[in-house]
């Protein structure tokens, strides 16, 4: 039943031109999930997912950004904190948007979409949108070492991950009142505490402030981000050789920033983020030293080094990465980002592993699954015993466990898990995908 009921999630979740997260706690269009959607809605429905990603890109901005979020104009506002009005910021196709971004994975769904039904006028459509992406990450980023900054713990994607807790003890709280929307869909154990709020708050409106356009009191190279920032010049090289155009400046980035993260925030087993404002590299046990895996120019000896740390310190052999290592202190496996296994990251990790070692990747690929037809597609999972948390019938689940199981099958899951044999093809069609996009 896991295929159909993947597309169950992604069908009811489909809002006409792209996918919410979950109905109830994420009713919006989000960045990164949209990219991660669009890898797995590729595997069944390929338009369903050029008009994923062309919708969120017709809300960049004309810097290039990408939003976190692009509201819907059909939910209320009070329905999500912070909503349109906090953010007071619009795109310049007339969409409300958030003024922040996340980790631009969007590059390598294009291409993965691209993979699946080839679609050079795709490619041609897009093509220019994730550069001027990437050029504004360039721009308004950049550190003299060579790498990208968040200018907020939302920005990595892993919002209250423990690895920021030093630079955020530097933030002053918010003094504004405000009502938090999440914990009336999920228990205030699974969720960032009323203090982390407030400090979000605080520079959320700090930056809003200024315009978007003055870092403050968070700057942080995060390892996840510039990845994702490597691997998309990667994937553009591809994409611009596809086109008929040099590949060469994308390759030379690429390669660039590897070295930058190498030479900055690699301290021998494994990928720290860095505090710009202080020059100081913290000291995490964080996933998202891990995800380096997938840069194709990574040295051997450091990708052994990080396989040896996933083995040692994140317990992969038992089939999930937790977004924390279960031996720190901070490791809390029922908290949002402090130690459950999100399938999005376990998802990066496996692709930084099938081509090093196609073993450990066939175990996290069984682990995903097996979590999925264990707990449902749920927000994230306890690494130990598989249980689910927050927010249910969750979309990048359900669409990465499409793209795990196309490619690595079922053969870990339990027979009475698995479908008899069913075919993607047989799935049956999508809802009719509206032709229409913002230009």
């Amino acid at each position: 039943m896991i295929l159909r009921d993947a597309v169950r999630v992604l069908v009811t979740n489909w809002d006409g031109s792209y996918t919410v997260p979950s109905r109830r706690l994420y009713p919006h269009q989000w960045s990164w999930d949209s990219a991660f959607i669009a890898i797995g809605n590729a595997r069944w429905s390929p338009r369903r997912a050029r008009s994923e990603l062309l919708s969120l890109f017709g809300a960049q901005w004309r810097d290039g950004r990408v939003p976190h979020i692009v509201f819907n104009p059909a939910v209320s506002d009070g329905a999500y904190f912070p909503g349109p009005e906090f953010w007071a910021a619009r795109a310049p196709s007339g969409s409300a948007t958030s003024g922040i971004v996340q980790p631009p994975v969007h590059a390598l769904a294009a291409w993965k979409t691209h993979l699946a039904e080839p679609d050079p006028a795709f490619l041609r459509r897009i093509y220019p949108r994730l550069v001027a992406q990437q050029e504004f990450l360039r721009a308004a980023r950049r550190s003299p070492e060579g790498l990208i900054s968040i200018v907020h713990p939302w920005e990595s994607g892993m919002d209250n991950s423990p690895a920021w807790d030093v630079p955020l003890k530097a933030v002053p709280p918010a003094d504004a009142a405000f009502i938090r929307k999440d914990l009336a869909t999920v228990s205030a154990d699974e969720r960032p505490t009323d203090r982390d709020y407030e400090r979000y708050v605080s520079i959320a409106g700090a930056y809003r402030d200024s315009g978007y356009r003055e870092a403050g009191a968070f700057q942080v190279e995060d390892p996840l981000f510039n990845t994702a920032y490597a691997v998309a010049e990667s994937v553009l090289a591809k994409i611009a050789e596809v086109l008929g155009l040099d590949p060469g400046p994308h390759e030379r980035e690429a390669a660039a920033v590897t070295a930058a993260m190498v030479e900055h925030l690699y301290d021998g087993s494994l990928f720290q983020p860095r505090d710009v404002l202080t020059g100081d590299r913290l000291s995490s046990a964080s996933a998202a030293g891990l995800t380096p895996l997938l840069l194709p120019g990574l040295p051997d000896d450091i990708a052994d080094e990080l396989i040896g740390t996933a083995l040692d310190r994140f317990a992969l052999k038992d089939g999930l990465v937790p977004g924390f290592s279960p031996i720190a202190p901070e490791f809390d496996p029922a908290r949002y980002w402090r130690g459950p296994s999100w399938i999005n990251l376990d998802w990066l990790v496996w692709q930084g592993l099938k081509d090093r070692r196609p073993d450990l990747a066939g175990l996290l690929a069984d682990g995903m699954i097996n979590a999925a037809a264990e707990s449902g597609f749920r927000e994230y999972f306890d690494p130990m015993t598989l249980r689910g948390h927050g927010a249910r019938d969750f979309s990048w689940s359900a669409a990465l466990v499409l793209d795990v199981v196309a490619e690595h099958g079922l053969d870990g899951l339990p027979a009475s898990g698995r479908e008899g044999g069913q075919k993607f093809g047989s799935l049956g069609k999508p809802d009719d995908v509206s032709d229409h996009v913002p230009a």
